[in-house]
């Protein structure tokens, strides 16, 4: 049984269903043969990680370069209109559906913020639709630095006046969270299991399929 004094989350893919690989491939449908649009996709997700390592910069930027790469590495067209169409659709994306009750069941007994790889006017609607009440909320934008990069928690613990002792921090990803958590010395650390990423033991991370497994661990 955890006892933190925050939990925190990674918000894209862990609470709000993240449909960027759905939205390029129905914007690249036109380019790329069906057959090849998952691997399209993959692409564009590694070309992703890839542009947030470097010195910060806007969210829109890096998915324009990421869209910019993986275009160039298929030998296809790359139109301007393409990043501002995925970029639009980030607002109006929702939770997934094992979200919104246990999140509000867990912040009526621990103070819930969310550290995200998002700019300060883009996240507020995928926020309110998660229902629950929040601390606060970070971004890469005020952190100027990206996930996976220390800085981007670095900034969450000097907001929160606290450690990583301090902190259960709650992902569906190694790559953008939960390997620099445990690197930083979070102890606490849940891996919710949403098949995008697997399990990997050696960061010590408490399992669970859905937020539903979330105020077990909390003791609730």
């Amino acid at each position: 049984m955890l006892r933190p004094k925050y939990i925190t989350f990674d918000c894209y893919g862990t609470l709000i269903y993240f449909e960027m690989a759905p939205v390029a491939r129905r914007l690249y449908a036109d380019r790329v043969a069906e057959a090849d649009l998952q691997r399209f996709t993959d692409d564009f997700s590694a070309y992703r990680l890839d542009e947030v390592l470097g010195a910060w910069k806007p969210y829109r930027d890096v998915v324009e370069g990421a869209l910019r790469r993986t275009c160039k590495r298929w030998n296809i067209e790359y139109r301007d209109s393409d990043a501002a169409e995925v970029y639009a659709a980030v607002p109006t994306w929702g939770p997934h559906p094992d979200v919104v009750e246990p999140l509000k069941r867990v912040a009526a007994e621990y103070p819930l913020v969310i550290l995200s790889n998002s700019m300060v006017d883009l996240i507020p609607p995928n926020v309110e639709k998660l229902e629950a009440p929040f601390h606060a909320v970070y971004t890469a934008e005020e952190a100027q630095a990206y996930k996976p990069r220390m800085q981007a928690f670095e900034y969450m613990f000097d907001q929160l006046g606290c450690g990583p002792e301090d902190i259960l921090h709650v992902s569906s990803s190694f790559r953008y969270d939960l390997m620099t958590a445990h690197d930083l010395g979070i102890k606490d650390k849940a891996f919710v299991n949403r098949g995008h990423e697997p399990l990997n033991a050696y960061y010590q991370v408490n399992e669970i399929p859905s937020i539903a497994g979330l105020p077990g661990l909390v003791g609730l």
